[in-house]
């Protein structure tokens, strides 16, 4: 505690006395998707060109060991809130484990309650329901896709990353365009009125791109198509997204907030595509305990606040500092009653400061499982070492491709890392049990729109449309939502196999849609048609089951439920008992 106190003297006394209302810095936050380290040509890459960012870089104080998660959601969750992914219930991408708890603050949250207009644009990840929608979480102006990319089970029905519709402040809003461009020109917009309003802004716009499935405008993936299909979309996004941040920060000087505007260019994991190309030395890529993984690019430029002039900083940090850091930098009041995991780096920033920055221990790791695993895929980590999976020592001064185990040479280390993450399990472990659960009857999301992407299985869940187009079915496709039941009452359940928008039977077949440039996208799978007879529900105390015509559009069941957490399943069978889930639910008070 001594040691955060000490670093938020330093950054005060270094940034100045308390800003002024119109004297706060704004803030602009470019977090793109399944980005490594190695994936900017200002780092290394010999094929991948970004003049944009690599100009961004020039300019930037660059933070040359900086850690996330090694996947979508446990990155955005800790990157919001300062707080370890395992403890806000976010481990996994899917499977009710990508909703933020309740009880966690966001940074939306923090900044709003500061006075500042905060906007969310783009890929949210956090929970597509009541009460983790960015607009529920300290956001005031949101257009987002669902689920973890555009074209997954949550996302509006049919969406490519051209055109199709997102949910703008919580209502479907058609679209034109390719996706990132949409989510940038959205972002200019909320922060012209911002400006207009005199309102200091926050702007969070996280890109789903260049996540698959590869589709890039082809004016960008042109220069890379010597390369395979995927690889030449996927370095297209990366171009095109190094388009719109050159064009975002032209605007921002344009309208004069470029001076004092806290622009942050970073990434959510390491490589999902780019590795076998160029991975700046290291070993793995999204999904790895080893540093492609999880070490990502970190650039922060505030001319006002003497961020400039290309300077690297290469002590270890990682996603739990970034808000402590904001907080500190626009000086705005934490949380009340919310101790962080990250701390400020705001005077590791300052080059006027000498901070004696302590040699510290951070851990990540890789769950995408039900429940955390102790030692799962997991890295603990300092400057010098990476202790992977509890038994794995890399030395990264003399060996930073993690080629060499040195366990047995070092002792003390492994003792001292093992003690660490002993602790820091033991912390952690009780929260586990803490389940998110949808609200159901909420004001404020009623009827919610429940989908197969939070279902909760041991097994697998159709995540994206084209599974729910293939009809995965079966016992290992299908699971329970966890829901809480905002008060009791009578509840109308509509269970169905396609969206309300897709307006369809449930036996129905549907003919592939239209692609898009790239690789195939979801809504090319065909429709299969399935023929249930029978639709059963479970909820709380509630076992109900009804036979129905299969050319009806949905099956609804009028319940009555008691307030309070339970688990809601939703099965369709056929006349030989071949078991489907409900891919979509609507639940109203």
């Amino acid at each position: 505690m001594y040691l955060r106190i000490l670093f938020c003297l330093c950054a005060f006394a270094s940034f100045g006395s308390l800003l002024s209302a119109a004297d706060q810095p704004n803030v602009v936050i470019v977090i793109t998707d399944d980005q490594g380290y190695g994936d900017l040509s200002c780092l290394g890459n010999p094929i991948l060109k970004t003049p944009q960012i690599d100009e961004l870089y020039k300019q930037s104080l660059r933070l040359t060991d900086y850690h996330v998660a090694p996947t979508c959601s446990p990155t955005r969750c800790a990157f919001l809130t300062g707080h370890w992914t395992n403890r806000t219930g976010v481990w996994h991408t899917i499977m009710g484990r990508s909703m933020l708890r309740e009880n966690e603050v966001t940074m939306g949250q923090v900044f709003k309650d500061a006075g500042y207009a905060t906007g969310m644009f783009g890929k949210w990840h956090l929970g597509d329901n009541y009460p983790y929608r960015p607009e529920d979480r300290g956001f005031t102006e949101v257009m987002r896709h669902g689920g973890g990319g555009v074209g997954q089970t949550p996302d509006h029905w049919d969406n490519a990353y051209f055109d199709g519709s997102y949910w703008h402040n919580s209502q479907p809003t058609p679209v034109k365009g390719f996706c990132t461009d949409v989510f940038f020109d959205y972002a200019k917009r909320f922060i012209k009125d911002s400006k207009d309003a005199g309102k200091p802004f926050l702007a969070y716009v996280a890109t789903n791109a260049p996540h698959g499935p590869m589709h890039s405008p082809e004016e960008f993936s042109k220069p890379y198509q010597d390369q395979n299909t995927n690889l030449a979309n996927f370095y297209g996004m990366i171009a095109n997204i190094d388009d719109n941040v050159g064009k975002m920060r032209t605007f921002l000087a344009n309208e004069g907030l470029a001076e004092n505007t806290i622009f942050i260019f970073t990434t959510d994991n390491g490589t999902s595509a780019g590795d076998k190309v160029f991975n700046a030395g290291m070993r793995g890529k999204k999904g790895s305990e080893y540093d492609g993984g999880h070490r990502v690019p970190f650039f922060v430029h505030w001319p006002k606040g003497n961020l400039t002039g290309g300077r690297d900083v290469n002590e270890i940090t990682a996603y739990v500092d970034v808000l402590p850091t904001l907080i500190d930098l626009c000086q705005v009041a934490p949380p009340a009653n919310v101790k962080f995991d990250g701390t400020s780096i705001a005077s590791l920033l300052d080059e006027k400061v000498d901070a004696d920055w302590p040699d510290r221990i951070l851990v990540t790791d890789s769950q995408r499982v039900k429940d955390p695993i102790k030692w799962r895929k997991s890295a603990v980590m300092t400057s010098q070492w990476r202790f992977n999976n509890g038994k794995e020592l890399y030395d990264m001064k003399a060996d930073p491709g993690q080629t060499k185990d040195v366990a047995a040479d070092h002792p003390e280390v492994v003792q001292r890392l093992t003690n660490f993450y002993e602790s820091w399990w033991a912390e952690l472990e009780p929260t586990f049990a803490n389940d998110t659960a949808i609200y159901l009857g909420h004001p404020a999301d009623n009827p919610a729109r429940l989908t197969s992407h939070d279902w909760i299985t041991t097994k697998m869940t159709p995540w994206n449309q084209a599974q729910v187009r293939k009809a995965m079915n079966g016992d290992s496709n299908t699971g329970f939502w966890n829901v809480n039941v905002f008060e009791s009452g009578k509840y109308k359940i509509r269970l169905r196999r396609w969206p309300e928008e897709a307006d369809l039977a449930i036996n129905a077949e549907l003919a592939p849609g239209a692609d898009v440039p790239g690789v195939a996208a979801y809504r090319t799978t065909k429709g299969k048609a399935i023929q249930p007879i029978r639709a059963q529900l479970e909820i709380g105390n509630v076992i109900a089951a009804k036979n129905f015509d299969a050319s009806d559009k949905e099956v609804v069941f009028t319940v009555d439920l008691e307030k309070g957490k339970t688990r809601m399943s939703a099965i369709f069978t056929t006349a030989e008992g071949e078991a489907f889930g409900a891919y979509y639910a609507y639940v109203s008070k």
